[in-house]
């Protein structure tokens, strides 16, 4: 007789805040990744059940399909101004935003430059894949020099529409701005700093500290005309050399060590 087989150790499963369906997104995208870390901070703080997702138009808008929680649709760009509303309304509430470049740098960019200003107690999840994503694959405020989109075939040039908007680096000036950091998914490094990024934003929120905002750069092979492996590897190389990784404000960090 053969030995009994010993039990397998379950050590990774889905995240319960997230639904049990296939994605939606394209082969190579990091939305699915970035879902997933943030469904993990959410099961980890306990906060599904009293948690207000606010998504915008864009890859974004898929939010309600993929967590199990509630959701709120803004319109375009809206996205920090319908979440103030929210948690203004119902401060009991966890309450985050989930929105891409094309939608929170530019048609939204009053939106979330004040809401950092005030200092709203949000914690705003930032998509960056250097495109609109969604709508067509346009330039959008974060297009790189020389990127080609469907509006710059010629790559973007910086004479006529000006270099791409560094978001983290401007709302870390804002005094009302709390933590504010930049991070990537592209490779297991750089997604254990993102994951920790992550919660240091939702601690901020449970424990009322302030606004927070975390950055993901993120790839986009379809509309970047490339395939995956090559995305991936442009958001290490390309990106993240335009857009320096790392934590740009820690308020409470900051106090901390102010007072020791």
């Amino acid at each position: 007789m053969s030995k009994a087989q010993p039990k397998m150790k379950q050590v990774f499963d889905r995240p319960r805040s997230l639904k049990d369906v296939p994605w939606h997104f394209c082969p190579g995208c990091h939305h699915g990744v970035i879902h997933r870390l943030v469904g993990e901070q959410l099961d980890a703080f306990g906060l599904r059940e009293k948690t207000v997702g606010v998504a915008s138009v864009g890859c974004s808008v898929f939010l309600y399909d993929y967590f199990d929680l509630d959701v709120v649709e803004s319109p375009h760009g809206r996205a920090a101004a319908v979440a103030t509303g929210v948690k203004r309304a119902r401060p009991d509430r966890f309450v985050f935003t989930y929105q891409g470049d094309g939608d929170l740098a530019a048609i939204g960019t009053a939106e979330i430059v004040h809401a950092a200003n005030r200092g709203e107690k949000i914690t705003v999840v930032f998509v960056n894949n250097a495109v609109f994503g969604m709508t067509g694959g346009q330039m959008a405020p974060t297009t790189l020099e020389g990127q080609v989109t469907t509006t710059t075939p010629r790559g973007r040039d910086i004479e006529l529409a000006g270099p791409p908007i560094r978001i983290s680096e401007m709302l870390s000036t804002l005094d009302g701005a709390s933590y504010v950091a930049r991070v990537a998914v592209d490779n297991i490094k750089n997604l254990k700093k993102a994951k920790a990024a992550l919660k240091r934003a939702f601690e901020y929120q449970v424990n009322g500290w302030g606004f927070s905002f975390v950055e993901f750069l993120s790839s986009c092979p379809t509309n970047w005309h490339m395939p995956p492996e090559a995305a991936n590897e442009r958001v290490g190389k390309e990106m993240a050399h335009f857009f320096p990784l790392g934590v740009y404000k820690d308020i409470k960090a900051a106090r901390d060590e102010a007072a020791e």
